[in-house]
């Protein structure tokens, strides 16, 4: 007989023994109350099938005693019809998708990821793609949510990124997209083609922004200062990315006018100037870009830094002129988001092109380093030929610095996930309290020394910027 033709009964035999309520020696209760419910199974297949119930099954249970009791675990956090789905693809190797609705196949990708059933969710992933792309690009914010929370799903990824970038407006139209997050948010108004309809994005994010705060009133007519505050605290990261010079006057007036409060200042002021006093001036002549070039948001350095770090970045002499400094926008504050480990990577993994900047304590000195390349949490190494590290002994002194580009470029940065950022043998952020066992050297050296000293040193503030050029 044919191996192939051995495999379904072979399967069908497995299932047959799942389905015996005599012989068993593990009994399995999944949910919770009032959802609970108890499965009968065999340990010798789930310990085979399944690297997330071997580890449940060393840890927690005890082995059938000489009484005769048999083992037993909980699983409190599965739902009981996805386990059941589960359980019988372990057992058998079936699964038919096309009986289940499309937002239990997620949840079956997830306890699959949870079980450690590899070969399932590539095919989980692959199923997704092939089949329920339209329904995926639909509830948007769902699939960007599980993919990018375990890295176990990077098709998925993969499809969120390339939608973000070729789509961006059924994204918009999705039915869940006022529950993206604000990264997400970030990450999509970037993109070239988001842009081509500026007023689009912005009554988007407008759409979105007052989601989040449904106790706003309908008209902005009737918002009270408070109300202007909530929502200007809400779009606070996203505004500076809206390129508001592409809108024609009447879109200004008629649609951005009405919000104004919830816009910078000094860039509001600008933009009234330009649209109302002068509304024939021509929508190329950004005055966003010589607002931003000439401030930057930032606790620790000036706009002269930043212009002094674009020439550093494109290789200029600081004599050369430099016409069109890099936009520096502010991703991570140690005082706003937190100091840990776990922040920085949540907030910048898989971010390109960041500039970090590090106030020492008890001192006028700034640390700083540039990245080109993403940063991860794999404890691998990153390649490039790009990347700095720089101090400036003296924040008030700008002339007074030091730089050092990477000599080792196989091992530019290490992607340490209990560290903080590290440019390798150059600049290493650790310590559980304000970083407060960094340090600028070690065994490897693939940056020149930018401190004379050695010792640990304790991070007051810092701050990781992305880098963009028009």
């Amino acid at each position: 007989m044919d191996d192939n033709k051995l495999l379904p009964i072979l399967s069908q035999n497995l299932l047959e023994i799942l389905e015996d309520n005599e012989f068993y020696d593990i009994t399995i209760e999944v949910g919770d109350d009032p959802y609970v419910k108890i499965f009968r199974a065999h340990m010798v297949i789930l310990n085979y099938r399944s690297s997330y119930l071997r580890r449940i099954l060393s840890a927690n249970v005890k082995k059938r005693n000489n009484d005769g009791i048999l083992a037993h675990i909980k699983l409190p956090n599965i739902l009981p019809e996805i386990f059941q789905i589960i359980l019988r693809y372990i057992y058998g190797g079936k699964l038919s998708l096309e009986k289940h609705d499309d937002s239990d196949i997620i949840k079956i990708l997830i306890t699959a990821n949870e079980f450690g059933l590899q070969e399932l969710i590539t095919h989980l992933q692959t199923f997704l793609i092939e089949n329920k792309k339209n329904w995926m690009k639909q509830n948007f914010n769902l699939i960007y949510q599980t993919s990018f929370e375990n890295d176990s799903f990077l098709k998925l990824q993969d499809f969120c990124k390339e939608m973000m970038s070729k789509e961006p407006e059924k994204i918009f139209n999705s039915i869940d997209f006022n529950s993206i997050s604000e990264k997400c948010m970030i990450s999509l108004i970037q993109h070239e083609n988001s842009q081509k309809n500026t007023i689009q994005v912005w009554e988007h994010i407008l759409k979105w922004g007052i989601a989040q705060n449904p106790e706003l009133p309908s008209d902005p007519l009737n918002y009270s200062k408070d109300d202007f505050n909530t929502l200007k605290d809400t779009l606070q990261h996203c505004i500076p990315y809206i390129k508001f010079y592409n809108l024609t006057s009447k879109e200004f007036v008629e649609k951005v006018y009405p919000y104004k409060k919830i816009i910078p200042k000094e860039l509001r002021e600008k933009l009234i100037k330009d649209f109302i006093y002068q509304p024939n001036k021509r929508p190329e002549q950004n005055i966003i870009k010589e607002i931003s070039s000439k401030s930057v948001d930032s606790k620790i350095i000036t706009y002269q830094h930043t212009v002094l770090i674009s020439k550093w970045i494109d290789r200029l002499e600081i004599t050369d002129e430099i016409k069109n400094p890099y936009e520096f926008k502010l991703i991570l504050r140690g005082s706003r988001d937190g100091f840990s480990s776990n922040k920085f990577h949540k907030i910048c993994d898989n971010q390109s092109h960041t500039i970090l900047i590090i106030k020492v304590k008890d001192s006028t000195e700034i640390l700083g380093g540039y990245n080109p390349i993403i940063w991860k949490s794999d404890n691998s190494w990153g390649a490039t030929k790009d990347s700095f590290i720089f101090s400036f002994k003296n924040k008030n002194n700008i002339e007074e610095y030091i730089l050092s580009r990477v000599k080792c470029v196989d091992s530019a940065v290490y992607y340490d996930s209990d560290c903080g950022p590290v440019f390798t043998g150059g600049l290493i952020l650790d310590g559980d309290n304000f970083y407060n066992k960094s340090y600028c050297c070690c065994n490897i050296k693939c940056y020149d020394k930018i401190r004379e000293t050695k010792d640990y040193f304790s991070v007051e503030e810092y701050e990781i910027f992305q880098i963009t050029k028009d």
